[in-house]
């Protein structure tokens, strides 16, 4: 038995550490935002003062939001074993143009694109170089993800006009921004666990779902859903994540990370690291996991995890939400959502795991103020089992308002062959 202490921003990794403590473990979990605070109540033991408990911790874990790099950074040099980032972690996602020239220097093809800190120069830039763009905030902007917009239009004209509207309504909010030309392929991710030296293998190949209706379509939400699988390490692997094992062990990075891409018949072009765990992805990669995910973390910790034993086939994740998500409203979450019981028409919670949920008197009542509530995961040895069986789960579920996406998963079929009749899913 370990004594885990969590350490959160807003609560994301409330799950991680309620399955840490259902393996018998003691564990001790601090969430820093106040409005975030009942998340998890429960389910588990909390911390009023993370530096205060981290002299009992056995095992620190910041996994949650950028920023909390330095933390891991100086409690890994105080002695401690630490499951985080490095502030260099940190500015790899939250910093677009440093994370591209990191993989550019690392040799790693990345798409063309410009970085600016005006929005006038970024619209002189689209109109001298007509073309399609990708419009991303940077830094805490983009958290917000309604305001990446991708460019339909050959000339710029849509990206144009976004950017006009942004300067106006968005710039004091908006102080560095991205333009990136913009790539037709499929979108997939390719990530992994560190253990401060090297890669544990298998990696984990994941297609994410972020528009909040089915169909790709509606507003950017940070994630609706994920289809994913194991695999050892591939082409997509070794052209992108793999070159920075060399960066990721200077800096004895521990944790997972990831980098989202296009591929096409030409290339693999990444698009953005995520450099901690992914959220709901963890939920999903722990359903497949045979090894406990806290003996997993203690050896990750402590550098001796070299492999990962997880089932074999496919995993699909669903993110079941209430109002006012993906946009932010306390008064709608109030009215609608704060304090609803989740109703299980039977007793079988398997899959089911939390986000934003306390447990009062025996029953799951809906905290927070975001309106992500759960996530349901189903594994399968095809993708159309892991489907089913993600959405018989939910069905099962009754929250008030509730709505999920019914298509995670679908755009599989067509995705995965491409990606084989290029070659990049060979070992």
């Amino acid at each position: 038995m370990t004594r885990f202490l969590f350490v959160s921003y807003d609560a994301l990794i409330s799950d991680i550490a309620w399955e840490v403590a259902k393996e018998g473990h003691e564990v001790k979990y601090f969430i820093k935002a106040e409005e975030d605070r009942e998340i998890a109540n429960g389910f588990v033991p909390k911390s009023d003062d993370w530096e205060r408990d981290a002299t009992w911790a056995e095992v620190i874990v910041f996994y949650d939001v950028l920023g909390m790099g330095a933390d891991a950074q100086r409690m890994r040099q105080a002695g401690k074993l630490v499951v985080g980032g490095t502030p260099y972690s940190d500015r790899l996602e939250d910093d677009r143009a440093f994370g591209q020239a990191e993989l550019k220097a690392a040799g790693v093809t990345i798409i063309p694109q410009e970085n600016f800190t005006s929005f006038a120069d970024a619209i002189a830039f689209v109109k001298a170089n007509p073309n399609r763009y990708v419009i991303k905030p940077s830094g805490e902007a983009q958290n917000m993800k309604q305001l990446l917009f991708v460019g339909e239009e050959e000339k710029g004209e849509d990206v144009i006009q976004v950017l006009e509207d942004y300067q106006r309504a968005w710039a004091d909010r908006i102080k560095e921004f991205q333009l990136q030309r913009r790539i037709v392929g499929v979108e997939v991710a390719t990530g992994a666990f560190f253990n401060g030296n090297e890669f544990v293998y298998p990696i984990c190949v994941n297609f994410e779902h972020k528009k909040l209706f089915p169909g790709d379509i509606g507003p950017a939400t940070g994630e609706m859903g994920t289809a994913m699988f194991w695999s050892e390490p591939n082409k997509i692997f070794r052209a992108t994540l793999g070159k920075m094992e060399s960066r990721l062990r200077r800096e004895r990075y521990v944790g997972y990370i990831d980098v989202n891409c296009i591929v096409n018949s030409n290339g693999i072009y990444p698009l953005e690291f995520t450099a901690r765990f992914g959220y709901p992805t963890i939920s999903i990669q722990q359903e497949a996991m045979t090894t406990p995910i806290g003996e997993f973390l203690r050896q990750l910790a402590d550098g001796t995890a070299t492999r990962l034993k997880v089932r074999a086939g496919y995993q699909v994740g669903v993110r079941v939400v209430v109002p006012p998500f993906p946009f932010s409203d306390r008064e709608t979450f109030l009215r609608n959502s704060k304090d609803a019981v989740i109703i299980f028409k039977k007793p079988n919670r398997e899959g089911v795991h939390i986000e934003d949920v306390k447990l009062v008197n025996g029953e799951w009542v809906v905290t927070g103020t975001s309106g992500v509530v759960l996530i349901v995961v189903g594994a399968g040895p095809t993708m159309r089992q892991a489907q089913r069986q993600a959405y018989g789960r939910i069905d099962n579920i009754m929250i008030p308002n509730m709505y999920y996406r019914k298509d995670i998963g679908d755009r599989w079929y067509e995705d995965v062959d491409r990606l084989h009749s290029w070659g990049y899913l060979r070992e």
